[in-house]
């Protein structure tokens, strides 16, 4: 089964071609960091006009470099929450227009689903498992109990760990988006240099903002003492804490859940030290550790697509598609 995905939640505008749920065709992305970078984050009007300038030349480019047609698609798969609703309005738009033109069958998916099935893509896991869903817009601890059967168990307070990133970044004045900069920083940095906090250790929520302001307040206080920013210490440090929080709540999940796998995803997940960390936590309880290649971790439609397998052979997905509307804030679960 050849499925198309289309991806539009956010400054990213991705196409693929997917077989099977797991073989990937072909898979572009045209980001749109270097024209948001300037504003210090997304801006969303120019992210959606970003989207209707881009999506027509990304399809051709699709079916040019693949060779293949409309004739050869079995579905049409789309993004249609959660998001920014300009965004996804495009995508969408595209999405049933070529449903009806083409009469293929249109399966809409939920974002944080694409990123909860994103590993599924290099390897298939089997349920029950838990999933780390760390990006820029959410923090989530969710038990994939099955395919379209989720439980979650906690979610962040206030900013998400990606947001936390950026927004330390530019305390730091390191540029956007922050989290690959930091990333970088922390590999020549003291880790132990600060004690940030690690906050609420008894729940399975999270949150930032404490983190954050001790970061603000300690770039402060040097400052009024004119002591040089140590911006490798303070990245290693922060990137410590946050990813102590993440693993150490992982790992007290599947002990009191009793789960044998984790499983990271989002693009949060593409940093290094979390990966390294929850790498190793794992191996010492024995627990199967998955998560996305570098290139699955940010948005990309292709982990749409995935989706839209799993939901067409469980004949689970919204049948009246051509009045479906995008949702900014769906949740999946």
């Amino acid at each position: 089964m050849l499925i198309l995905g289309i991806e539009s939640s956010c400054d990213e505008t991705s196409v693929s071609l997917v077989k099977n749920g797991k073989e990937i065709i072909c898979n572009l992305v045209a980001s749109q960091i270097d024209i948001h970078a300037q504003y210090g984050g997304v801006v969303p009007e120019i992210a959606s006009r970003q989207h209707i300038l881009t999506i027509n030349p990304l399809l051709e480019e699709l079916f040019t470099k693949t060779q293949l047609s409309k004739d050869d698609i079995d579905a049409i798969a789309v993004t249609y929450s959660p998001g920014l609703q300009g965004s996804l309005i495009i995508g969408l738009m595209v999405a049933k227009t070529l449903a009806w033109l083409w009469k293929k069958t249109l399966i809409p998916v939920n974002h944080l689903e694409g990123h909860m099935y994103s590993p599924f893509l290099e390897k298939e896991i089997k349920p029950p498992f838990l999933t780390l869903l760390v990006s820029g817009g959410h923090t989530e601890l969710i038990i994939f109990e099955d395919h379209g059967k989720y439980k979650l168990l906690g979610k962040t307070k206030d900013d998400a760990v990606g947001e936390a990133f950026d927004k330390v970044a530019r305390l730091l004045d390191l540029p956007y988006p922050g989290g690959p900069y930091i990333d970088k920083k922390s590999q020549i940095g003291d880790p132990k240099k600060f004690a940030f906090p690690r906050a609420l250790p008894a729940s399975y929520d999270f949150s930032f903002s404490g983190l954050k302001t001790s970061v603000l307040y300690t770039i402060r206080n040097m400052q009024k003492e004119n002591i040089e920013i140590p911006v490798e210490d303070i990245c290693a440090s922060f990137s410590e804490a946050v990813s102590d929080t993440l693993v150490n709540k992982a790992i007290k999940a599947c002990k009191e859940f009793n789960l044998n796998k984790v499983v990271i995803s989002g693009g949060v997940a593409a940093n290094s030290t979390l990966r390294k960390k929850m790498a190793l936590e794992c191996k010492k309880r024995k627990i199967e550790f998955f998560s996305p290649p570098l290139s699955l971790c940010t948005d990309n439609a292709a982990m749409i697509a995935c989706v839209a397998y799993y939901k067409f052979i469980r004949d689970d997905y919204e049948k009246d598609w051509l009045s479906l509307d995008a949702q900014s804030r769906l949740k999946p679960y």
